[in-house]
């Protein structure tokens, strides 16, 4: 899990923090300070889901449960969407492609290798976005800069490691926004 927490993990010293998510009853919503906030599950959609591997898993902030689309080889078209209750702003993005972020754990799945965000904007308007990822294991992160959207999805144009006996995995997906530290 990744922290925001200033001066440690991976954030220290930056101006970013994570943006809260929801994914289920049990996971309150805490309105205090956040920077926008999912609906819960429901909105949390995929195009589909594995059993077991429903698309909430790949937001529960934990890098051992996962989404996958339980088909075979590159997982070519599937999607997973996360849309928020409120205009967000988005800054960066992390993923963590595969079932973990360990790296015994890495040649379980095919692991998304370019990626294709659909953002929607608070004003309806649609643009796109092209994502590399690496071909290794833990969190990625990558500079998402889109100002104040309502809705992400991301689809899987090619994947890593894609074979008849594999299907893609995501164990997470991390939104960062503006830092509230100089708001009042």
């Amino acid at each position: 899990m990744t922290t925001s927490l200033p001066g440690t993990g991976p954030n220290a010293g930056s101006t970013h923090r994570r943006v809260p998510v929801a994914v289920s009853a049990a996971d309150p919503i805490s309105r205090e300070g956040a920077v926008g906030q999912l609906r819960r599950h429901p909105e949390i959609e995929a195009s589909r889901s594995y059993p077991d591997h429903e698309p909430k898993l790949a937001f529960d902030k934990r890098s051992n449960t996962w989404w996958g689309p339980g088909v075979s080889q590159s997982g070519q078209g599937e999607w997973i969407e996360a849309d928020f209750s409120e205009p967000t702003r988005l800054l960066d993005v992390i993923i963590t492609p595969g079932v973990s972020a360990k790296a015994d754990k890495i040649g379980e799945s095919a692991l998304p290798h370019h990626v294709t965000a659909t953002i929607t904007g608070k004003d309806g308007k649609v643009t796109t976005r092209r994502l590399t990822l690496d071909q290794g294991a833990g969190g990625q992160r990558r500079p998402f800069r889109v100002g104040e959207v309502t809705k992400v999805r991301f689809t899987v144009e090619s994947s890593h490691a894609a074979s008849a006996d594999k299907q893609v995995a995501l164990a997470e997906i991390e939104f960062f926004g503006p830092s509230n530290a100089n708001r009042s």
